[in-house]
Order: structure tokens, then C-alpha cells, then sequence
């Protein structure tokens, strides 16, 4: 089985296609470990689907995804996971520069600008951001929830150095959501994220920064079209369109492998 390593903003994902949708949450965990197998913050599988039936309406979409974080659970969707399968499916001639596909939190459209494999500029156009809570308190400090295609806390710091990591794992599990602490800087956003799944922080988070984007442009504090950085040290392109946010930044294809199972 031929497998691709890739890099989005400092999150990393083990990624394949197959003609076949199968439960893989077992062969996640193997090629996730960071010692024993490839190593990454999630496998994505990316199989065919020719129609989407959404709301009565039928339109083409090029493919479908599975979604595996690093512990074998299954996530909706994953921001800079959405930018390297589309580099991925493009490379493989599953789609073309312009494509949309089905992930568990709905169709996703994404657009290569450019397809280098260790420069690749992609963008990706999420689902339509829910907030779902304004008026989370804890250890005194306000949070919202909101849903990106998975769902966030957010909060902003002063200081993003200064990020709880057990303070952050006790909401993770209190909420069932993602941790991000936001700073807002020369009117773009520095972003730290506890990602669940992984069960850590992670260099960088789209639908966490997503996330902190939605929040600090509805309480205008940014505009409609920002820079944001993760602690990866890249810089991503965030915006919203009055219903939907787009996601742009670097992927990296950083290296091809035959995987031999046991």
C-alpha cells in the first residue's frame, strides 16, 4: 500500500486512497504512532462518492474523506487536513485545481493555487461556522463554543505563552471540544490549540483557528480578511464571506512510502 506523508502549517497526516470504505481505526493508530509507525496527527483515506444528496439537491462532488485522529477516533473535519487531501487528490488526479468533497461535517470546496509539493499553496472554503455558546465561565476567564466543523472553545489571552495545558485538558473533556487561546495582534490573531484525538496541543489547528478568527471577527476586533499564526511559525489566510470561512496556506508533501501490513 503506497502511502503519502504530508505537512500543513505544522500539522502532519498519513494520507491514501482506496476504492474501498472500510473501518481503519485500528491501521490509524499503527501508522499514527510516532515510534512504531509513520507518525502523524491523523490518517485520512480518501474514497469515491459521485453524488451528494443535500437537502433534495444532487450535485457532483469528486470524492469523500475518512477522517482518523492519531488515537483512532473519528473527527468531522480537520482544517489543515482538508488543504492536504485536496493537494493529495489533485497530485493523484482524483480531481482537478477547483473540487469539492464530502467530509463528515459536510462538502468542502478547496482550490489549489498551487500544486509544488513543498510549496503548495491551497485553499479551502469550510462549512458555515455555528456558535453555540457566549457565556462559558471557567477559573474566571470567558470562553465560547463554536462549531467550524468541530467544535471549539475560545478565549483570549494577553499572552499566549503563557496557554494552560492541564487547565486546557480538563475543558477538552468537560465540553468534548477543542481548547484555543487567541491573541490579537496588529489586527491579525496568534492561536495555540489543544487538539482532542490527539490529546495534546498541536503546532496549528484550522478549524481552531477558525474558530478564533469567527469569534474575534464578530466581536470586531478583525476584519473580514486576516493573517493568523499558529505556534508552527507559518502564516495562514483566514476570511468570511457572510456565510462561510475560507482557509488558505502552505502544504508540503514530504514524502511517499510503500506501508507493508503485518
Amino acid at each position: 500500500m503506497m502511502v503519502s506523508k504530508y505537512s500543513a502549517s505544522g500539522n502532519d497526516f498519513v494520507i491514501f486512497h482506496s476504492e474501498e470504505k472500510l473501518d481503519r481505526t485500528e491501521l490509524a493508530k499503527i501508522l499514527c504512532h510516532r515510534q512504531e509507525g509513520i507518525g502523524a496527527d491523523g490518517l485520512v483515506v480518501l474514497i469515491p462518492h459521485e453524488k451528494y444528496d443535500f437537502q433534495g439537491n444532487q450535485s457532483k462532488i469528486d470524492f469523500e474523506w475518512q477522517f482518523y485522529n492519531s488515537d483512532g477516533s473519528h473527527a468531522d473535519m480537520c482544517g489543515n487536513a482538508s488543504r492536504a487531501a485536496a493537494h493529495y487528490a489533485f497530485k493523484h488526479d482524483l480531481a482537478s485545481k477547483n473540487m469539492s468533497f464530502l467530509t463528515g461535517a459536510g462538502v468542502i470546496s478547496a482550490t489549489i493555487e498551487s500544486s509544488d509539493d513543498k510549496k503548495g499553496m491551497v485553499l479551502s472554503e469550510l462549512t458555515p461556522p455555528k456558535i453555540l455558546d457566549t457565556e462559558i465561565e471557567f477559573n474566571g476567564n470567558s470562553w465560547w463554543l463554536i462549531n467550524t466543523g468541530v467544535p471549539h472553545l475560545v478565549r483570549y489571552m494577553d499572552n499566549i505563552e503563557e496557554f494552560d495545558i492541564e487547565e486546557a485538558r480538563e475543558l477538552r473533556y468537560k465540553y468534548n471540544a477543542n481548547v484555543n487561546v487567541t491573541s490579537v495582534v496588529d489586527e491579525n490573531l496568534k492561536v495555540r490549540t489543544y487538539e482532542r484525538g490527539v490529546e495534546d496541543e498541536t503546532l496549528a489547528c484550522g478549524t481552531g483557528m477558525a474558530a478564533c478568527f469567527y469569534r474575534a471577527f464578530k466581536e470586531g476586533k478583525v476584519s473580514d480578511s486576516i493573517e493568523v499564526y499558529p505556534i508552527s511559525g507559518e502564516t495562514l489566510y483566514l476570511g468570511y464571506n457572510s456565510e462561510t470561512i475560507t482557509f488558505k496556506g502552505k502544504v508540503k508533501n514530504t514524502f511517499n512510502t510503500e506501508w507493508i501490513e503485518d
